[in-house]
């Protein structure tokens, strides 16, 4: 496989979509984000709010609740895994292109020339932005970026076994906030 894979992991609130949307653009690629998400959802026959949703949540915590009386073995999560790795993969041989999110710096490691991004920023800068963004209300947008990273951390370890934006797991870590969104984008597009 020769196509560049750039993958973007971050933090809730830290721009990491709108910098992987903006390294698309620059460098003439698609970036895959909400539509992997429709994908999955069209694929599984489940809610796309569905999907989203069970992308943050490790099985065993959130919907396994909601499945309790399940036997053992596959659950909805583990299925939705599969298609989510398929269609990353299928998308990695089909042509250079960004993938924010779901696990694709890890599903991609052996399989594609991948360039592998984590955004952070510190708490003031995410909790800004998601109320300016977002339109989070003001009184608590702390809790809301607690919230999503901590979901997201335990999906990405139970699927992965890899501690989400350790360093160590990617070929470069970014601080958005220090940088500033466009300088990440900058960045990012001089190593592609």
């Amino acid at each position: 496989m020769k196509n560049r894979i750039i993958t973007i992991s971050r933090e809730f609130g830290s721009g990491g979509r709108t910098i992987g949307k903006a390294v698309a653009e620059a460098l003439g690629i698609p970036c895959y984000d909400n539509e992997l998400l429709k994908e999955i959802a069209v694929e599984s026959g489940f809610n796309e709010k569905y999907v989203e949703d069970a992308g943050e949540y490790a099985p065993g915590g959130f919907l396994a609740s909601a499945f309790s009386h399940q036997a053992p073995g596959p659950n909805n999560a583990d299925y939705l895994w599969k298609i989510q790795y398929r269609l990353i993969t299928e998308l990695a041989e089909k042509g250079s292109c960004v993938i924010v999110g779901r696990c694709a710096d890890y599903i991609l490691r052996d399989k594609a020339d991948c360039l592998r991004v984590f955004i952070h920023a510190d708490m003031a800068f995410r909790a800004e932005r998601i109320v300016s963004i977002y339109g989070e209300r003001k009184e608590s947008p702390e809790e809301r970026i607690k919230d999503k990273d901590k979901r997201r951390a335990a999906y990405h370890r139970f699927y992965t076994d890899m501690k989400w934006g350790k360093a160590q797991n990617y070929d470069i870590t970014l601080n958005s906030g220090t940088l500033g969104i466009d300088k990440c984008v900058e960045i990012i597009e001089s190593l592609y």
